[in-house]
């Protein structure tokens, strides 16, 4: 059997296999924009858990190498988020208007292991109780609350609960999660507009600070006709009035987060729901790369699905949360797949530097173990994509079978094993950063 310490090779070796899978994972960034993918790599330097969570790619290089026990041929192609990690939860404002505390991001979204979202949350719950300097006990307990929160929400489905109407809410949370959701409710639309854009003769207009650049007549004919594409993927259920969807202003933006650093983006205002200046609406379009699961699921089915990165980004999101942005949906510009969405003002994710205590952590994990769950089980036969013909919960219970304490204890081992590599693998990557063993994106 193949376990995590049989990928721990020389320091060497193991050096030289980050340096060639990230070199090869980053090299369109790298010829877009090496110094924003500079500035990717200096923040994946500063802790283990940045490193983790810019460097999906080595995570999925290495799984996929695993003997993995949990998945068969039902549950190893099912919809996943592909970036678990402790900070890909937040909330958004769902179509029907209700604040929801969900899984966020979906930039690498695609199908493959259900188990794969588990360990690769798992490891950053290793990473996070480390930096926390809670002792392995604590982080070893960490990993089992969510796990264990996770299967028992999986059951729940499986009993009769309906996944689609299954949502954490501010009538269904306490403690950190609901200050989540209840800081949330405090953002407003105004307050967004006014941080972003100005009102001159009588209409909104971008802050000249709220972008790069402004667009030249060319470019910005061309994101218009990218625009009016994209309106047609707007499900029916969700269309705005026709006062909706005209144009204000755009300016460019490059990605500067670790997932989305050196991508190029357009932001845009548009008018919302009426013409009153307090409701105009600013939408991201991004260009959506190529996802890291998919590099290792070879699968024609699924990468025939897609008409390009941006439309994978889109659906794969509507088919993890029942009740999307009902602005999300998807373009093409010169050539690459754009997703859409709104940048909404109600957008709040954990402060995990306010949650410092083990009982103030366990609580939430129930939260996020639950919210997992529901992300797997509404995107399958009953959901609108067909990719997954069966019922998601029915197959992962089969899979596990009365063996929760075997999983649970299989996915802490697992978390506690990768985030010590993690760490080891942070050191190294460093290292060859820092002395130019990088091409294109050496530190000096």
């Amino acid at each position: 059997m193949t376990s995590v310490g049989d990928l721990r090779a020389s320091p060497k070796k193991r050096q030289q296999e980050i340096v060639d899978l990230l070199g090869s994972a980053f090299a369109e960034l790298i010829e877009l924009n090496p110094r924003a993918l500079r500035r990717k790599f200096r923040k994946m330097s500063a802790e283990p858990f940045d490193f983790y969570r810019g460097s999906a790619p080595l995570f999925y290089h290495d799984v996929a190498k695993l003997d993995d026990p949990w998945a068969d041929d039902d549950t190893s192609r099912v919809w996943i988020q592909g970036d678990l990690h402790a900070e890909n939860y937040g909330t958004y404002m769902d179509a029907q208007g209700v604040l929801v505390f969900d899984v966020n991001d979906f930039d690498e979204a695609y199908l493959g292991h259900f188990t794969w979202d588990l360990q690769r949350m798992a490891a950053s719950l290793a990473l996070l109780g480390f930096s926390k300097a809670f002792p392995d006990e604590t982080i070893r307990e960490m990993i089992d609350t969510y796990a264990r929160a996770y299967l028992g929400q999986v059951r729940s489905f499986t009993a009769g609960e309906r996944d689609e109407n299954f949502r954490l809410t501010l009538d269904n949370t306490e403690g950190a999660l609901h200050d989540v959701l209840r800081g949330a409710r405090s953002g407003t639309r105004i307050g967004l507009l006014d941080s972003l854009t100005v009102v001159e003769n009588g209409d909104r207009r971008f802050k000249d600070s709220a972008g790069d650049r402004r667009l030249d007549l060319n470019e910005q004919a061309r994101v218009m006709n990218a625009f009016g594409a994209y309106l047609d993927t707007i499900p029916e259920r969700n269309r705005q009035q026709s006062v909706s969807y005209q144009v204000k202003d755009i300016v460019t933006l490059t990605g500067v987060g670790i997932g989305s650093a050196g991508l190029p983006m357009y932001t845009l205002l548009v008018e919302g729901s009426t013409q009153a200046l307090e409701n105009d609406v600013v939408l991201s379009m991004k260009r959506a790369g190529v996802p890291a699961p998919s590099e290792v699921v070879r699968d024609e089915k699924i990468s025939e699905y897609f008409h390009h990165q941006g439309h994978r980004t889109a659906l794969s999101q509507r088919a993890l949360q029942a009740h999307a942005d009902p602005w999300l949906g998807w373009a093409e510009l010169e050539g690459h797949g754009q997703v859409v969405q709104e940048l909404s003002p109600y957008a709040n994710d954990i402060d995990w530097d306010v949650v410092t205590e083990p009982d103030e952590v366990m609580p939430l994990l129930k939260g996020l173990g639950r919210a997992t769950a529901k992300i797997h089980c509404v995107s399958d036969a009953t959901s609108d994509e067909t990719l997954v013909n069966i019922e998601t919960e029915q197959a992962i219970g089969r899979a596990i079978g009365d063996d929760d304490d075997g999983f649970v204890e299989w996915l802490c081992s697992f978390g506690a094993e990768y985030g010590d590599l993690t760490r080891e693998d942070h050191r190294l990557f460093v290292d060859a950063f820092r002395n130019g063993m990088i091409a294109g994106v050496e530190a000096t």
